[in-house]
Order: structure tokens, then C-alpha cells, then sequence
């Protein structure tokens, strides 16, 4: 099912990634300040952290399968809603119930292929279908491209897309076994933060945190800075962009050998050091051509949301794995909420480049962070928290 599941997760990064590509026209459409386009994103954002637990809570209560449907559904009819949207202040709160839905992709499918997959391939293939991310960048500037400056029906098409992973996951998924044979009683959120797992569970979301702060205030600003301040057209930007997000996408398969090969908690060290030296280099090129090939370099050390997917993964028991490892990730996201708005606001005064180089700082301190946690090569998965009736 790698297939299937690099189809659900490449939509839910086209879901995401289109309001990138959309914004500076919905900002000249409806008048919005820096400010005002960068709360969209951070609605978003806080509706997959808010989705932290509960997606994973009902994942691993519920089934693997089943919690995959409900957050493709669920992001697709409000992302589809957009084209009728009437007001700024619905648009943000369409944003934020996508991202409700948005949030249990990642870790749904990324607990799937590791309890399918054995550990010895494991970080290759959750790569690869994690790798789906940047393709549905691609597909999200080819949309942009190709609908721009209607933003209404780019977010109605891409909504009205997601019936095509629900029809995949719904015919020729079957269930995790390793779930269902180990469902005995009732998941509480909280058993995440039992004794054994507290630690883990703290400093996950925390290496996380600080990726995702850096790499959606990135991602969120790229396009705008690219036009506003390097001049580029909105055509050559999107072109820019693709060929940036297949850079990320060899990066990811790269990258999963690399965790099979050296362990997912060095590659992940390497991933994020590697991004917190490049980015700079891409802010700071001069002229088109280097920006043309300095992204798909920064974008192949971006690889780091794909090497989570298996470490995530092995961090935690069968039992609160898709409730751990979502919650690490999607708390993530959730702190990234504000790096839209928080570099909206620092551009209006020092500009997208500062911005810019403000996320390339918090990738260094994840890739410290990194260092605090467990090399799990060879380890025993930690053992599930107990449960008191």
C-alpha cells in the first residue's frame, strides 16, 4: 500500500501548499496586509496542531484505515468550500477545520508503513511515501500556473480531488494487523506522557517545533519573497519552485537510504544541519541562475518531515505509536503556526530575507536538539505505558 499511501499524503501537501502559491494574489484580491496573509497560513497550521491528538487518539482507537479516510474527507470538503468563501474571517476559519484534517495524514501514514514495512527498509520506504510531499508541491505550482489569479477554483479543484485517495484508500487498503492484534483496551491520549515515555514524547515535539517553524516560514514566504524581492515573475516562480520541490524529492529517497544505512536519528542530524547551512546561501544568491540551482540543493537537505516518519514511528509503542508520533509531529506544526505571522510581521520591517534567515536558525537549533535524543538502531521498541482501569 506505499502507493496508496504516497497518493493521500501528496494531496494533503497539495491542500497545504496551494494557499503558498495563492497568496499574493488573494492578498491583492482582498486587500490583505503581510499580517492578515500570514494569519492563513497560521490558521492552518493551528488546525493540524489541534488535530495532534485527536487524529492519533482515534487512529489508534479506531484503526489505521479508517482514521485516513476521515482526515482525507475532512480536509477536501473545507479546501473545496473556498471558492465560495464570502469574508477573510471565514476564509480563516476554513483553513483552520482543513487542517483539523490535514494533521492525521502524516501520521497515520507514516504508522502504517512502519508496521508494515521491516526495520531494516523501513526508512526507505516511509521516505518514499513521504517523499510524496514535494509532488504535490509540483502539482501545486502546475495548478497555480495553470488557474492563477482565479484562487476560488485552484482551492475547489484541489479539494475535489481528494476523492481520488479516498477511493484508493477505501478499496485497497486493508487494516494493520500489527494494530489489530495488539488492541486490547482503550487508548488514552494521555499514556503519551507516562513515566517511560514522557521523555520522548517532550523532546520529539520539541525537535520538531523547531523544524517545522523554520520550514513553514520558509515554505509559507518562499513565493512572495522570490517576486517581491528578487523581481522574479509569478510564471518563472512557479517554475523555480518545481524544480525546488524535485530537488526535495530525491532528497527524501537519498535520505532514506541514508537512515537505513547510518540510523535515522544521524541522518536526521544531517538533514537538519544541512538545510540550516544552504538556506542562508539561497537567501543571499544573487542572480537567477544560482537560485535556480541553490534550491534544489537547500530542498535536498528538507528531507527531515520524511526521516521523522520512521524515527516517530520506532519512538513509540504499537499500542500509542500513531497517537505519539502524530502528536511530536503535529504539536510541530502547531508551534509553526505562528511562523507565518511572525515573519510576516518581521518582513514588514526587515524584510523577507531576514525572515528568511531567522528559519535557517531554527534549523540548526533542531538539528542540536536532535543530539538529546535516542539513536534507536538496534534498540528494543520502548515498552507500551501501562493502562489502570
Amino acid at each position: 500500500m506505499l502507493i496508496g499511501s504516497f497518493v493521500a499524503y501528496m494531496f494533503d501537501a497539495l491542500e497545504i501548499l496551494l494557499l503558498s502559491f495563492a497568496l499574493p494574489v488573494i492578498r491583492a484580491d482582498l486587500g490583505l496586509t503581510t499580517t492578515q496573509g500570514g494569519l492563513l497560513a497560521t490558521a492552518t497550521l493551528l488546525g493540524i496542531g489541534v488535530s495532534s491528538l485527536t487524529a492519533g487518539w482515534f487512529a489508534d482507537n479506531y484503526g489505521r484505515k479508517r482514521a485516513l479516510m476521515v482526515s482525507l474527507a475532512v480536509f477536501g470538503v473545507f479546501t473545496a468550500a473556498i471558492v465560495v468563501v464570502p469574508s477573510f474571517t471565514m476564509f480563516v476559519l476554513l483553513r483552520f477545520l482543513a487542517g483539523m484534517g490535514l494533521g492525521g495524514v502524516w501520521g497515520v501514514v507514516s504508522t502504517y508503513v512502519v508496521e508494515t514495512w521491516p526495520a531494516a527498509q523501513r526508512g526507505r520506504a516511509v521516505a518514499f511515501v513521504l517523499s510524496s510531499f514535494p509532488i504535490g508541491g509540483v502539482v501545486a505550482a502546475l495548478l497555480s500556473g495553470a488557474l492563477l489569479p482565479d484562487w476560488r477554483l485552484l482551492f475547489f479543484i484541489g479539494g475535489v480531488g481528494v476523492v481520488i485517495p479516498l477511493v484508493l484508500v477505501g478499496v485497497f487498503f486493508r487494516e494493520s494487523a500489527e494494530w489489530a492484534e495488539q488492541k486490547t483496551t482503550p487508548v488514552k491520549a494521555a499514556e503519551i506522557f507516562a513515566p517511560e515515555l514522557r521523555k520522548r514524547t517532550s523532546l520529539g515535539a520539541v525537535v520538531a517545533g523547531l523544524a517545522m517553524f523554520g520550514a513553514w516560514g520558509a515554505s509559507t514566504w518562499l513565493p512572495t519573497y522570490l517576486q517581491a524581492d528578487k523581481g522574479i515573475p509569478a510564471a518563472t516562480v512557479a517554475m523555480f519552485l518545481t524544480v525546488l520541490n524535485l530537488g526535495m524529492f530525491v532528497g527524501y529517497n537519498v535520505f532514506g537510504l541514508i537512515a537505513d544505512r547510518i540510523g535515522r536519528k544521524n541522518a536526521l542530524v544531517l538533514s537538519l544541519a544541512g538545510v540550516a547551512v544552504t538556506l542562508p546561501l539561497y537567501v543571499v544568491a544573487a542572480d537567477r541562475t544560482a537560485l535556480l540551482w541553490l534550491g534544489p540543493l537547500f530542498a535536498f537537505f528538507a528531507a527531515y518531515a520524511g526521516i521523522f516518519g520512521a524515527y516517530l514511528g520506532e519512538l513509540f509503542p504499537t499500542r500509542v505509536r500513531t497517537t505519539g508520533a502524530g502528536f511530536c509531529y503535529n504539536i510541530g506544526r502547531g508551534v509553526s503556526a505562528f511562523a507565518p505571522l511572525t515573519l510576516g510581521a518581521l518582513a514588514a520591517g526587515a524584510g523577507l530575507g531576514a525572515g528568511l534567515l531567522v528559519c535557517a536558525g531554527f534549523m540548526a537549533c533542531a538539528a542540536i536538539a536532535m543530539t538529546f535524543l535516542p539513536d534507536l538502531r538496534g534498540a528494543t521498541t520502548v515498552r507500551a505505558p501501562s493502562v489502570r482501569g
